[in-house]
C-alpha cells in the first residue's frame, strides 16, 4: 500500500456569526446588499447555509433563494437564485456577481415588483471561520479511511464543500489529496462527482467511505 509523502491532515472549522450592515426589505435593497456586503457574508448565505440545508425538507440551498421565495413570492427570481450551483465557483466575488445580475435583471424586468415589500426583512449575517487542525492525519489510504470516519459535520463540510474556495480548483481537499499523493486519479475523481445537493453531509460522507473501502478490497 502506497504511503503519501505529504500526509493528509484533518482539520474542523469554528464559524462566528455576526449580523453585518447591510439588510432588505424588498428586492431592489437585495440588489443593493449584494454590492455592499462582504465576502464572508456572500459565503455565510451560500456556502454556509448548504450544511443547514441538508436537514431542511423543504427550501432552497441559499438563503438568498430561499427569502424570494418565501418572503417575497417570487418563485421565478428564486428558483434562478436556487441554480447555481456553488461547485462552478472559485471565488466569492463570481458568485456575488452572478447573484447581483439576477436580482438586478428581475428587478429592471418587474420595477413594480422589485421595490414591493417583503413579508419579514433580509437581514445579512457574516460568517467568520477559525480553523483548528484534528489530532489526526493520514498517509495510506487506510488511514484516510479510518479518519473519515472520525469526522464531524463541521469538517466534512469544511473539507468537501468549502476547499473549493481555498484551493481554488474544481474539486476538493480529499480529492487533491487521493490524486496528488497516491496517485488514485480514478478514485479523487468518483469522488468529486458525489452531488453534494442531493446528498446530506452524512450520506455524501457515508459515499466516499464506501467508495474509498472498494479501492481497499480491489
Amino acid at each position: 500500500m502506497k504511503k503519501a509523502e505529504q500526509p493528509f491532515q484533518f482539520k474542523t472549522v469554528s464559524y462566528l456569526t455576526r449580523i453585518a450592515n447591510e439588510v432588505a426589505t424588498n428586492l431592489t435593497q437585495l440588489k443593493q446588499g449584494l454590492e455592499a456586503c462582504s465576502d464572508t457574508s456572500i459565503f455565510n448565505h451560500t456556502f454556509q447555509t448548504l450544511s443547514t440545508y441538508h436537514f431542511l425538507t423543504r427550501g432552497f440551498s441559499n438563503d438568498f433563494a430561499q427569502w424570494a421565495l418565501a418572503s417575497c413570492n417570487r418563485p421565478e427570481l428564486a428558483e434562478h437564485l436556487a441554480s447555481l450551483d456553488i461547485r462552478d465557483y472559485l471565488s466569492l466575488a463570481e458568485l456575488r456577481a452572478d447573484l447581483r445580475r439576477l436580482v438586478a435583471e428581475y428587478c429592471e424586468q418587474n420595477p413594480q415588483q422589485a421595490e414591493q415589500s417583503a413579508f419579514e426583512p433580509f437581514y445579512f449575517y457574516e460568517a467568520i471561520g477559525v480553523e483548528v487542525p484534528l489530532q489526526l492525519e493520514a498517509s495510506t489510504l487506510r488511514e484516510f479511511r479510518d479518519g473519515l470516519k472520525k469526522l464531524s459535520h463541521a469538517a466534512f463540510h469544511f473539507h468537501f464543500i468549502a476547499s473549493r474556495l481555498r484551493l481554488q480548483l474544481r474539486t476538493n481537499d480529499f480529492s487533491y489529496w487521493l490524486e496528488s499523493c497516491l496517485d488514485l486519479g480514478a478514485l479523487a475523481r468518483r469522488v468529486n462527482r458525489i452531488d453534494i445537493y442531493t446528498n446530506t453531509l452524512e450520506s455524501a460522507l457515508e459515499r466516499i467511505i464506501s467508495l474509498v473501502e472498494r479501492e481497499l478490497d480491489s
